[in-house]
Formats: structure tokens, C-alpha cells, sequence
């Protein structure tokens, strides 16, 4: 008993040591789960927006989830092609852009429809496009989709000599319409329903677009191993009654399923995204 004894008081310090290592590589290993939100709003309102997400997330999956943005939408795209998300959610284009480039998996969308709209002030003298000619307009950024929309509705209509001005949310474009800073300004439906009632009250929509795919989750591949088991997770969150009551303070209806070709209509815009990461906008 007393030679036992001495070897487990000489083992001691060598398994003091080992836990001490285990411990070491342990506390190295386990990282947030990051999920990256397109800058559709202020940085505020966005970690605002996705909080009961993250708190479900954080306790169904048992490790940390964070919510992230970016300053615009074009470096939003460049940090997800840069693998910095877990989940990223963004408009159709960047995650079909995503999906070709980087390697994410499409998980869902919302049910509600997504549109972009051509805004106007209210002491706008707008009639028609034309009236637009040689003036200035505001967008969210060159990689946003409701700007790349309405540079395409400018270009549909004929109107030339327009100065883009690029902001870093839909609530910045609205005040800047109100002070008339610009003759029209783009941002998604939802974002427009979402202003505060004496902003969007004031403002008028000119021109809206088809539906498209909107907010888009889409999994990074370093997780594709558990693909089934985050989409059940997000299914078994839309369940809750902090999901029912986000789903309807933001006109979202709720998550439904990404038809088979859904993102591959978008790929003229995710083009566009791709040269402006080329070109390093």
C-alpha cells in the first residue's frame, strides 16, 4: 500500500499536467457560431431583429451564436466568400453568388414576398422616369439587390445622367428623401413597411418589382455534416412563439422551402456582385 501510495503522489504532477494541456487545446477548439445578416438595416435593428433567433440557436445547438453584420452590402459578400459565416442571410443573388462560389448550401427563405421599390420624396414633382434625367439617386450599395434592381428599372426606362449615391441603410435612404437629397431612392418592400410611420407616411412608391428571392439562409460547408440537423432546428424555432411574433412584426409569414430554380434566376445579379469583388469596389 505504501509503494502505491508513492506511485500515485509521483503520477500526480504528470496528470496535473495533462489536464492542464487538455484543458489548453480545449478552450481553443470551440468558437462562436457566427451568423452574418446582410446590412438590409442599421446594425441596431438587425441584432434587434435576430435576437430570439440566436437564442434559440445558442441552446439548441449548445455552443455560442453571435449575430454579425457588415458596413455594406458588397463587403458582407466579400466576408462570406471569405468563409467568416456559419450561416449567412442575405438576398437571392449574394446567396446564389454563395452557393457557386463559395461552396454554401441553401437552407430557406420567407414566405412573404420580396420586392424592391423606387421611393420618391414628398415634395417630389415626379411624373414619369423621365423625370429623373440628370439627377441624383440613393441605394444601399453596388452589391445590394434592390439597387441593382433599380439601376436596371433607370436603364429599362431611359433615364440617363443619374449620380448613385450609396448609403448604409433603408432608414438612411428614407431621411435623405424627406430632405430632399435625392430625386428617388430604392429599398425592399418590407424595409419601406418597416420605417417609422412619420418617415414612411411621407414618402410615395413609383415603381415596384416582381417578387424575388428575398432573405435567404444558406450554410456554410465546414457544417454540411449536420445540414439536417440546423434545418430541423430552424423549423423547430419557427414553432415558437418568439418566432411567431418576429415572423409578424416583420411581414416575414414565416420560412418556407427554396424552389429548385429559385436562385438560378438571380444569377445576372449575382454576376454583377462577382465583378464588383473582382474589381475589389
Amino acid at each position: 500500500t505504501f509503494l502505491r501510495a508513492l506511485a500515485l503522489l509521483m503520477l500526480l504532477p504528470l496528470l496535473g499536467l495533462a489536464g492542464t494541456a487538455s484543458a489548453a487545446q480545449g478552450s481553443a477548439v470551440p468558437a462562436n457560431f457566427r451568423i452574418g445578416v446582410a446590412p438590409h438595416s442599421s446594425a441596431r435593428v438587425i441584432l434587434e431583429m435576430y435576437q430570439p433567433l440566436r437564442v434559440y440557436l445558442e441552446q439548441a445547438l449548445g455552443t455560442p451564436v453571435e449575430i454579425v453584420t457588415a458596413p455594406d452590402f458588397t463587403e458582407f459578400a466579400r466576408r462570406a466568400v471569405a468563409q467568416q459565416y456559419d450561416i449567412a442571410i442575405t438576398t437571392g443573388h449574394q446567396a446564389r453568388l454563395l452557393q457557386t462560389d463559395a461552396a454554401y448550401r441553401p437552407l430557406l427563405t420567407y414566405q412573404s414576398d420580396f420586392k424592391a421599390v423606387a421611393l420618391v420624396g414628398p415634395d417630389s414633382a415626379y411624373r414619369n422616369p423621365q423625370d429623373l434625367n440628370g439627377k441624383p439617386v440613393i441605394g444601399l450599395s453596388a452589391s445590394s439587390l434592390v439597387t441593382l434592381w433599380g439601376q436596371h428599372w433607370l436603364i429599362r426606362n431611359s433615364v440617363s445622367n443619374t449620380t448613385m449615391r450609396y448609403v448604409s441603410a433603408s432608414d438612411s435612404v428614407g431621411q435623405l428623401l424627406l430632405k430632399g437629397e435625392g430625386s428617388v431612392g430604392f429599398m425592399s418592400l418590407a424595409n419601406f413597411q418597416n420605417l417609422q410611420p412619420a418617415v414612411r407616411d411621407r414618402l410615395r412608391v413609383v415603381a415596384e418589382s416582381l417578387p424575388m428571392a428575398g432573405r435567404v439562409y444558406v450554410l456554410n460547408q465546414r457544417h454540411a455534416k449536420r445540414y439536417d440537423e440546423i434545418m430541423a432546428q430552424l423549423r423547430a424555432f419557427a414553432e415558437t412563439p418568439e418566432a411567431k411574433q418576429y415572423f409578424n412584426r416583420y411581414n416575414l409569414g414565416g420560412y418556407r422551402a427554396l424552389e429548385p430554380r429559385e436562385l438560378v434566376a438571380l444569377e445576372p445579379y449575382a454576376n454583377e456582385v462577382r465583378l464588383t469583388l473582382k474589381q475589389g469596389k
